[in-house]
């Protein structure tokens, strides 16, 4: 048998300098229109907070037996339920967690949706929506996810720089 499993507890992951290392992916997908066909724009994925009071792009501790890009991806899949390409990193940003009042590193990367799943880990914890960019920019919680937001969108729309071809799909299925 095979399940999903979300990973818990925070004594095998990452600090630096005494903040907690946080991994995160804007899911994206370009819109079909309604005729079938791909356009140009692309739409971004937002999940809701566990308690349901906010909205933001998935994100969690990075482990210390895996990469980065693995972190970012697992993440993707526990929180948002989608796998995809992991591309190049957005960015890092430093900020004050809300709930706990302490620093955290906060890394973000761009994840081209693949594929969404009907069942993820915390399915049950959070709703996902997919969104325009402005309305997810608008709807984000945290102003440093807004900022990995410009940053993805920016790169998106530069004429030199598109979507990576290349596979980079990490498969992350626990084996209970």
């Amino acid at each position: 048998m095979v399940c999903l499993v979300s990973r818990t507890g925070r004594q095998s992951q990452r600090y630096n300098k005494g903040r907690r290392q946080v991994v995160g992916c804007i899911p994206y997908r370009l819109k079909i229109s309604s005729d079938g066909t791909i356009t140009d724009e692309f739409e971004v994925l937002v999940i809701s907070s566990q308690k349901g009071h906010a909205l933001m792009f998935p994100k969690g501790g990075w482990e210390l037996d895996e990469s980065i890009e693995e972190a970012a991806s697992r993440e993707s899949l526990e929180e948002a339920g989608v796998v995809g390409n992991v591309e190049r990193q957005l960015g890092k940003w430093d900020f004050l967690s809300k709930s706990r009042g302490t620093f955290y590193e906060g890394l973000m990367f761009p994840l081209l949706v693949k594929e969404e799943l009907e069942l993820w880990p915390e399915q049950h914890l959070r709703q996902r929506i997919w969104m325009k960019v402005d309305e997810a920019r608008e709807a984000c919680r945290d102003w440093w996810m807004k900022e990995a937001l410009d940053v993805l969108v920016q790169r998106l729309y530069s004429p030199s720089v598109k979507p990576m071809e290349e596979d980079k799909t990490i498969p992350l299925i626990s084996i209970c």
